[in-house]
């Protein structure tokens, strides 16, 4: 993975969201989401903190080889356990009710996720990093695993907010490919699915038939553990 094509999608995908939030009313902030629950702000709040981690890990001592890639780091181990989970939950209203105000939230998140993009640009190329839950990667598959963050959720705030999805078409690509291979990615195309419904569907934010489940399943897609 070329690791200046994931920077690029990481800010793309975060400079869309970010013009998004800015332009909520204070009703849209609190409104439902399919993260329950979560609501947008919450939702945000949580975006904040998973980027946030970035800063303090690269401050950090490298591990010597990474041992995990992005792929792998989507396992369904002790991350999602109840007491992690609830944490997660915890962490994300606590930065949301840390700006009562939606446009300082907003403004949080533009200096989070530009502080990182920052902090990563100023990093060598094959650069190793440990996450919170122990994992060796290089910065390049965990910064990946950001852009799943923000893209995914991107679709969540857009169904909340009922408008049409915004994903940008390097971050799409990124994640359409880390779910199907780069081989992969023109099977969808054979099913005649576009990359967004493609998406939805593989992360479970739109139904999925069990004739359409054994067309993915046979595509050998990677079934992300999500949270």
């Amino acid at each position: 993975m070329d690791p200046a094509s994931v920077l690029d999608a990481f800010r793309l995908e975060c400079r869309q969201l970010g013009q998004v939030m800015a332009s909520l009313s204070g009703e849209e902030w609190v409104r439902p989401t399919a993260c329950v629950p979560w609501r947008v702000c919450d939702l945000l709040g949580h975006v904040c903190v998973v980027l946030a981690w970035l800063p303090e890990m690269l401050a950090a001592e490298p591990p010597t080889h990474a041992d995990v890639t992005a792929a792998t780091y989507y396992r369904p181990d002790s991350r999602f356990a109840p007491e992690t989970n609830a944490a997660r939950i915890d962490l994300a209203q606590q930065r949301a009710a840390a700006h009562p105000d939606g446009r300082t939230l907003a403004d949080d998140f533009a200096a989070t996720w530009q502080r990182a993009e920052e902090l990563c640009r100023a990093e060598p190329e094959g650069r190793v990093v440990r996450t919170r839950h122990g994992d060796a990667m290089l910065l390049s598959d965990f910064l990946l695993t950001r852009v799943v963050e923000v893209a995914v959720h991107g679709l969540d705030f857009a169904a909340a907010l009922q408008r049409r999805p915004w994903l940008t078409e390097p971050a799409g690509r990124l994640v359409t490919e880390l779910l199907l291979g780069s081989d992969g990615v023109a099977a969808i195309r054979q099913l005649g699915w576009d990359r967004l419904g493609f998406l939805e569907k593989a992360t479970g934010r739109a139904p999925i038939s069990e004739a359409e489940h054994a067309q993915i399943t046979g595509l050998g897609i990677r079934w992300l553990a999500l949270g």
